[in-house]
Order: structure tokens, then C-alpha cells, then sequence
């Protein structure tokens, strides 16, 4: 199994602490302008029909429609985010976001309603994108607290957003939710434009199309089936033929994700164990989340009369949700705290116990609207608790590369929860009723029963969460970050360390930042672009004796605070051991293994391969086999450095964080062969300058392009060795292109002659005006045809890319036709008369 591997970032992370804070707020207020979209029209669903002069079960795709439209974009913008960036597929989102607004804004029929429903569920990928880009720019000791932040948005969202819409709905004409949604929509793009970086971690590579239509059609399938099987019922060939066909179509998207190169969803790295198990304790927090959202809002305004409802307005029933959402966002904080305490699993079982604590009180307290304000207040801490661990979780078992997308489908299994709960309610409120008067209204049992199942689905996501690997401190990982981009594995959730911190989440299988050590010989060779804890000497596994093992910042200064640098092990203290992709370690211990690939994923036989602790120690080597396979041994579960490097190549270091299970980890080497070149007229010798060269691989990938100086020279640099094709074009020169073979290291240098392009134009002209359509040949000396053209309207004609010499030009115009006409009487004969050039 392999990772896609991330771009290096060329800048440090967001380390001021105002813009780190801007960050965080301007990300924070996009998850809730988003999560608003979720509770927007539920004021005015009642009065569909009427707004919209359509049937109440066409109305309800106004609903329906932006949860099946999340469901597909969420995890499509977020893999689209971790290849094309994270930052431009957010600012994507967000103006789908508004031209959603603005097209339900102006709708007062059906379908341009759900057009704009539809746009605004777009953008849901708007959160786990967020929480992405605080991995890849933020610091350490700001991440944990900041992702919990984003995450619980989608809860503040939704509980502030009912009493905001009753308020606009029952004070302004409906329309006026949309243009506020859309308003607040702009701002939020805004100051994403203005505040929030790009983030420079990246895996590029080609869209899964394929990937995408099986995921949503299997995505649509089931929700459909889901949301809908109550209004069309749940035996009906409607309902159960959707539910088989996601279950076809899901299973054959499975497969063909599993064998292709570049899946939309990396389906290895979600079956790990860690994310695996969060996945699917997200599904049951989802349902436990929404119960609360379906069963309050009811029975707050439900009837007096009924002897459990409350009869309170719909604003009022908001007013008595909104302080759940507040509460999330204070206890986001906390969670983050105890996840860098104890661990996110920690951070995700309270949380899960508090909810399930909530709903047990609310079964026992249903008489008064502060019972109702303290049971929500409690459910929503437990949210906060569990909506912070979760990307932690995540973030913690994938690489940068991968977050985007990972972070996606952990949100799509919020979701699925969430149009469970709402179906499963409505079946039960449906069959436990009770008549009052000629209406039949969900009984209190009924709602009971919900509150309990929605108990249960907490406990339930309890009992998964306790098999997520277990926390364990590992002293050494202190925040490591390589190349000076995102935050490793142990920084990147909220259990693993940050400045100065000691806890790793075990489950983090592979939290990796790539780092390229650019001006490396190779073996023994100083690394100036790692950082944070890994030596120079050591960085490449062999040090040099006398160099030091000093953190080096990734400008490639030492820290300045006063600690001495500490000597770098001598290599012979370590136990080197060298086989043909075997493990060489210090004893047994957790397999890591993978292969070593050049450009265009070429196994790179012969590579060296060294495990590192964050200390500088050399752990274990091994040589890459034929195939580019390695093998070393980690000692325990924690953090460590690889190194690969081999001759030719750049050496690359990747910080990994190895949980209980062995560790698949491909690494990419880049070159460090170069091509120099002059570019000269082959008629003058003089230097050519500003001439455009491209440089290809053998099958015509551009691996590189430039332009000559002044002088007419060129430079490439990290080419690997093998053949590659250079093409040279310049202004008034004929384009060239010739085969280079590039050396196993070192630069080649390469001399090209353009031959001069010599142009002839004129203007073909008959009786002193432009002839058009003449035919014009072009002969050279020995008599042969050269080029043959026809002048346009204007009597012009050209000829380019020439060699010095004499020429003749021969202009044509048509030849003369003939052909008998015989007339007759007075009558009038048509006769047409059709030129052409000879051969035509």
C-alpha cells in the first residue's frame, strides 16, 4: 500500500499568533455561515406549498435536496482540495454557497428553489477543508484547540441558526433568509480571500471521475432511500429497490477504488483501524446529535393541552436550542486540552458517556423550558467533546497529503447519522400517536422512545470508541515538523504533541511531511531543509564526525535559545546491518515498509533507507531491493524520522508516526542531475536569447520549462538520470528538438544551433487590385515544390520556417474554362461557369 506522497511547503506555518488567531476565527465563521444552511428553511417548510404553489411532498425536496447534494460534494471537495489546494476549492464552495442564496433568493416556483438548495449544499465541504488547512498552516500548540473550534461550528451553526431564521421568518418576507445567507455568505468569502493562506501540502495526480459518479450514485441511492422511505414507504419497490442498488453500487465503487492508482477514496487508509473506528462511531454521534434537534423543537410547541407540550412558538423553541451551540464553543477549548492530556480517544468516550447522560435527563425532565434549556446545554457539551476528538482522530492516522479527503468522509458518516436519526424518529413518532381532537400527534412515549434510542446511539458510539488504539506518551515527540510546512502525525491531532508537548496518539499510522534536502551529496552530506529536531549530520543517518545533531529551523538557522547543540552519534555506535530490501535494526519490533521511487514512481533499486529517532539515533537501514522495496524494524510504537536517499537523487525525510500495526510508507526521491545549455544561431554563432526550452520525458511529459539569458544559456536542475528530450524555439529560428541523456549525477552540458527561420509574404495583385484565392508555390533552386499556399481576401500570402537560399515564387490564378452554349429564340439560357485550380 502506498500514500500519496505531499508537495513540500516552501513557507512556515502561520506562527504569528494574530494571524494564527484571524485563521482560526475567519475558518471557524465559514463552518457556521455553512452549518446555517441546514436549519434555514426550517421555519418556513409549513408554508411551502403555499409560497411555492407546488404539493407538500414536492416541497420537501427543498430539504432533501442540499443533504443529497452535501453527501456527494463533501468528499469530492475534499479530495479535490488535497490535489488542486485546500484554500481554492474552500473559496469554491463558498461561492456556490452564494449563488444558491441568490438563485432561491429570486425563486417563487419549485425549481429554481432546489437549484439553490442544491448549490448551497455544495458547499458542506466547507468544514472538513477548514480543519484541513489548520493541519497543513497552523503551529502545534494551536491546532488542537482551533480543529475542535471548526468542528464544532457545525453544531453552533445549527443551533443558532433556528431562532435566526424564526426571527427573520416571522418578521420579514421569507426571501430575505436567503439574501441574508447569501450576504453573510460573501463576507465569509471575503475574508477567506484576504486572511487565510493557501496550504502548500498537495498530492496532485489526476481526479477520480470514475470514483466520484459510483460514489455519488451509491450515496444518492441510499440517502434517498432514507429520507424518503417514510413518504413512500419502507416496503415499497421504490424504497427497497434504492437500498439494493446502493448496496450494488457502493460495493463495485469498493472495487474499483481498491485498483486504481489515484482513488477518490483511499479505501487502505480508511480501513485502518483508527480511522475505521472513528468512522463509525461518527455515524452513531450523528444520530445521537440530530434526536436532540427533532424531539426539543416538538415538544416545546407542541400543545399544553396535550399534558407534555409546552406551547411555545417557534422562536422560542430556537431561543431555548441557541445556548447548546454556545455551549459547544466553549467546551471546544476543553477537548482540546484533554485530548493533549489523555488522548482524542479519551476526549470522544466523555463526550459520548455526557450525551447519553443528556438524554437519560431528558426522559426525566419534560415539564419546563429551563429543563429543556439545561438538557440541551448538556447534550451540546457532550457534542463539543466528541465533534473535537474526531479530526483529531483523523488527522492523526493520514498523511497531510490525505486530510482533505479524510476529514470529508469522517463529515459524510456525521451525515449518513444525521438522515438516519431523522428517519428512524419519523417512523416512531408516526406509529406511537395519540389523538387530540381529529389530529393524531406524537405521543410522549413516542418521544421517549426516540430520546432513548438516541441515549442508546451515544452508548453505542462509547462502546466503538474503546476500540481505538490506546494513548501512549512517547517523550521524544516533541513536535516535529519537517521542511517547515504542516505539523507532523503527533502535532497534527489533538493527542499528539505540540510545542514542547509529550503525547502521540498510538492509531497514527502515518502522519507524514515530506521534506526534500536540497544541495545533499548523499550519504554523510548536511540536510538544510529538515527542521525541527532532526539533525544535519544525522538527517542522512551516517553524520560526518565533529558535525551537530542542532534543530534547525526551515530557514536553515539554529534556535536561539541558548541550549547547547548535542554531538551526533559517531557511526560506528550504530548497528548497521545492509540487505537487499530487509530490515537492517537494533532487534525486533513494528515492520515499516514500502518502496523507494523516482520520477514517474520508478522502483530506485539500491537506495539507503534509515530509521531515525527524533533524537538523531539511528534505529535501522536497509538497501532497496530490484523493486524499490524496503524494510527496517521500529522499536515501538511512537515517532521517527526516515531517510531515503540514493545516488543521483535528492535525499528525502519524512517524519512517521508508527502505532501497534506495521507501517506501508512510499517514498519519492527527486533528481540531482542537471542540464546546462547554450543556445547560438547557426548561421552568426551569436547567443540567442529569450529562447524557450522545454524538456520532456520519454513518454512526452513536460518535466521542466525555461528560457535562455542574455548570454543564451540555460539551467535545469532535479533531473533523474535517463533519456529526456529537449526542445529549443525561438523567434525567427526553426524549433528544435533533440534527445539528451542525462548523467547518474553531475550536470550535462548541452550546445544547440537554431538554424535562422527565414519568412517571404508579398500580395498577389491583378489589375492593380488584391487577387484573393490565387495559388502560390514556392520553389527553390534545384526546382523542387517547397510550400504551395492560396492568398486570402486581401490578396496576401506567407511562407515561414525557411532556409537561407534562393527561392522562386510562382503565382497562379484560375486557368481558363470552355464550353459550348447553344441558344434558341427569344428564351433566356442559364449558363454557369465554375473555376477551380488545376487538380481540384
Amino acid at each position: 500500500m502506498s500514500h500519496a506522497l505531499p508537495r513540500p511547503a516552501d513557507d512556515g506555518v502561520v506562527s504569528a499568533a494574530p494571524r494564527a488567531n484571524a485563521v482560526v476565527a475567519v475558518l471557524a465563521f465559514g463552518g457556521i455561515v455553512v452549518s446555517l444552511m441546514q436549519t434555514l428553511v426550517i421555519p418556513i417548510v409549513p408554508e411551502l406549498p403555499k409560497l411555492l404553489n407546488a404539493p407538500a411532498s414536492d416541497t420537501a425536496w427543498a430539504v432533501t435536496a442540499t443533504l443529497l447534494a452535501a453527501a456527494v460534494a463533501v468528499p469530492m471537495m475534499g479530495r479535490l482540495g488535497d490535489m488542486y489546494g485546500k484554500r481554492r476549492m474552500l473559496l469554491v464552495s463558498l461561492v456556490l454557497l452564494v449563488a444558491g442564496s441568490v438563485t432561491a433568493a429570486l425563486s417563487d416556483s419549485l425549481a429554481p428553489m432546489i437549484v439553490g438548495r442544491v448549490l448551497q449544499g455544495t458547499a458542506g465541504g466547507v468544514i472538513p477543508l477548514g480543519i484541513s488547512i489548520m493541519r497543513d498552516e497552523l503551529p502545534a500548540e494551536r491546532l488542537g484547540s482551533a480543529t475542535a473550534m471548526m468542528s464544532a461550528s457545525l453544531g453552533v451553526g445549527a443551533a443558532l441558526g433556528l431562532p435566526a431564521a424564526a426571527l427573520i421568518a416571522d418578521n420579514f418576507d421569507w426571501h430575505v433568509l436567503f439574501w441574508s445567507s447569501g450576504a453573510m455568505g460573501v463576507v465569509a468569502l471575503l475574508l477567506v480571500l484576504f486572511v487565510v493562506p493557501e496550504s502548500k501540502v498537495r498530492t496532485g495526480g489526476r481526479f477520480d471521475v470514475v470514483g466520484g459518479l459510483g460514489m455519488a450514485a451509491g450515496l444518492v441511492c441510499l440517502l434517498l432511500a432514507i429520507s424518503k422511505g417514510g413518504d413512500w414507504g419502507w416496503d415499497s419497490g421504490t424504497t427497497l429497490g434504492l437500498f439494493g442498488a446502493s448496496v450494488v453500487v457502493l460495493l463495485l465503487w469498493g472495487w474499483f477504488e481498491l485498483r486504481t492508482e489515484q482513488p477518490l477514496v483511499d479505501l487502505r487508509t480508511t480501513a485502518q483501524r483508527q480511522v475505521l473506528v472513528t468512522n463509525l462511531a461518527s455515524i452513531a454521534l450523528g444520530f445521537g446529535m440530530f434526536a436532540m434537534s427533532l424531539v426539543l423543537p416538538q415538544l416545546l410547541q407542541l400543545p399544553e393541552a396535550t399534558g407534555y407540550g409546552l406551547g411555545k412558538s417557534l422562536l422560542i423553541a430556537g431561543l431555548v436550542m441557541a445556548p447548546s451551540g454556545l455551549v459547544m464553543m466553549v467546551v471546544a477549548p476543553v477537548s482540546a486540552i484533554l485530548s493533549k492530556a489523555k488522548g482524542p480517544k479519551a476526549s470522544l468516550m466523555l463526550g459520548s458517556l455526557i450525551v447519553a447522560a443528556g438524554y437519560g435527563l431528558n426522559i426525566l425532565l419534560m415539564d419546563q423550558v429551563w429543563q429543556f434549556v439545561l438538557v440541551s446545554c448538556v447534550i451540546g457539551s457532550g457534542i463539543g467533546f466528541t465533534y473535537g476528538a474526531m479530526p483529531a482522530l483523523i488527522m492523526g492516522a493520514v498523511p497531510p497529503s490525505q486530510s482533505g479527503a479524510a476529514n470529508s468522509l469522517n463529515t459524510l458518516m456525521r451525515s449518513i447519522g444525521t438522515s438516519t436519526a431523522s428517519a428512524v424518529a419519523g417512523v416512531i413518532l408516526s406509529q406511537m400517536t395519540t389523538d387530540f381532537g381529529s389530529v393524531a400527534l406524537p405521543s410522549e412515549n413516542g418521544f421517549k422512545t426516540v430520546l432513548a434510542i438516541g441515549g442508546s446511539a451515544a452508548l453505542l458510539a462509547f462502546a466503538v470508541a474503546s476500540f481505538i488504539p490506546r494513548h501512549r506518551g512517547v517523550s521524544e515527540a516533541a513536535g516535529v515538523g519537517v521542511a517547515g510546512g504542516a505539523e507532523a502525525g503527533p502535532a497534527a491531532g489533538a493527542g499528539g504533541s505540540g510545542a514542547g508537548g509529550s503525547g502521540v496518539e498510538e492509531g497514527a499510522i502515518a502522519g507524514v511531511l515530506s521534506a526534500t534536502a536540497p544541495g545533499a551529496a548523499g550519504m554523510g552530506a548536511a540536510a538544510p531543509g529538515l527542521s525541527a529536531g532532526v539533525g544535519a549530520a544525522a538527517a542522512i543517518g551516517e553524520g560526518a564526525p565533529g558535525l551537530s545533531a542542532t534543530a534547525v529551523r526551515s530557514n536553515g538557522s539554529a534556535p536561539s535559545n541558548g541550549s547547547a547543540p548535542k554531538p551526533a552519534a559517531s557511526p560506528a555506535s550504530f548497528a548497521t546491518a545492509e540487505h537487499d530490501g530487509a530490515s537492517g535494526s537494533i532487534g525486533g519490533g513494528i515492520p515499516v515498509s514500502g518502496h523507494v521511487l523516482g520520477a514517474e514512481r520508478v522502483p530506485v533499486a539500491g537506495a539507503a533507507v534509515t530509521l531515525i529517532s527524533l533524537g538523531g539515533k539511528q534505529l535501522g537501514r536497509s538497501v532497496a531491493g530490484n523493486g524499490g522495496s524496503y524494510a527496517v524494524d521500529a522499536p515501538a510504537a511512537g515517532s521517527y524520522v526516515l531517510i531515503a536517499s540514493a545516488d543521483g537523487y535528492q535525499p528525502q525525510a519524512s517524519t512517521l508516526v508508527v502505532a501497534d500495526g506495521p507501517v506501508s510508507y512510499d517514498v519519492l526521491l527527486s533528481g540531482t542531475s542537471g542540464l546546462v545549455g547554450l543556445v547560438r544561431s547557426a548561421d552568426s554563432g551569436a547567443p540567442v536569447a529569450d529562447a524557450v526550452v522545454i524538456v520532456t520525458d520519454v513518454r512526452g511529459e513536460v518535466l521542466t520549462t525555461g528560457r535562455t539569458d542574455a548570454l543564451g544559456e540555460f539551467t535545469v536542475t532535479d533531473l533523474v538520470p535517463g533519456t529526456v528530450t529537449l526542445a529549443v524555439n525561438s523567434p525567427k529560428h526553426r524549433p528544435l528538438a533533440l534527445p539528451v541523456e542525462i548523467g547518474g549525477a553531475g550536470t550535462t552540458r548541452v550546445e544547440v544551433e537554431l538554424r535562422p527561420g527565414a519568412h517571404v509574404r508579398g500580395t498577389v495583385r491583378g489589375t492593380g487590385a488584391p487577387l484573393s484565392d490565387a495559388r502560390v508555390t514556392l520553389v527553390d533552386a534545384a526546382g523542387n515544390v517547397v510550400a504551395t499556399t492560396r492568398t486570402g481576401h486581401d490578396g496576401a500570402y506567407a511562407f515561414s520556417d525557411l532556409d537561407s537560399g534562393a527561392y522562386t515564387v510562382i503565382a497562379t490564378g484560375y486557368p481558363p474554362q470552355a464550353a459550348p452554349v447553344t441558344v434558341s429564340g427569344a428564351d433566356t439560357d442559364d449558363h454557369d461557369i465554375e473555376l477551380a485550380h488545376s487538380g481540384e
